[in-house]
């Protein structure tokens, strides 16, 4: 070790600064912890590896929700179907869809581009969302052609 050059009390106050600093970065994790709250639309359940939503502050993040039905397999149905669950997680937060700001598509085929445009402006009608779209080889439910996940702002 290389002796130092200052003197103890610099070193204290060094020391000091440094414990101050990891406790205001405990109490900061330990406020944003408090902060976080799982929220759950109606007719939906927490899982062991997901929750419907997580409100944060005024801010809600809710999870990729599918569409699929038995007795609808097209596009329309399971992207109004997909949006139907996100709306309820908004109103669990207290807030709706008009709130949401941003939103993420993942399409199973290309080709649905515009079948799924087409239902998803019935519920953005006016000022939508910044959205992505990205199409994948799957999603993790067969059959499953849509999957939309949003994030919104809570009045």
């Amino acid at each position: 070790m290389f002796p130092s050059r200052r003197s103890p009390r610099t070193r204290l106050t060094a020391a000091a600064a440094v414990c101050a600093a990891l406790a205001a970065t405990t109490t900061l994790a330990e406020a944003q912890a408090a902060e976080r709250q799982v929220v759950v639309g109606e007719g939906q359940r927490v899982s062991a590896t997901l929750s419907p939503g997580i409100r944060v502050g005024n801010m809600l993040f809710a999870s990729g929700q599918l569409g699929t039905s038995p007795n609808d397999t097209t596009i329309a149905g399971q992207t109004t179907r997909a949006l139907e669950n996100t709306e309820k997680v908004f109103k669990a937060a207290g807030t709706t869809l008009a709130n949401a700001v941003k939103c993420t598509v993942f399409l199973t085929d290309v080709k649905d581009f515009r079948g799924m445009n087409e239902a998803y402006t019935k519920f953005f009608p006016s000022n939508p969302p910044a959205r992505s779209t990205v199409v994948v080889a799957a999603l993790v439910v067969p059959n499953a052609k849509v999957e939309i996940e949003c994030q919104g702002m809570i009045p």
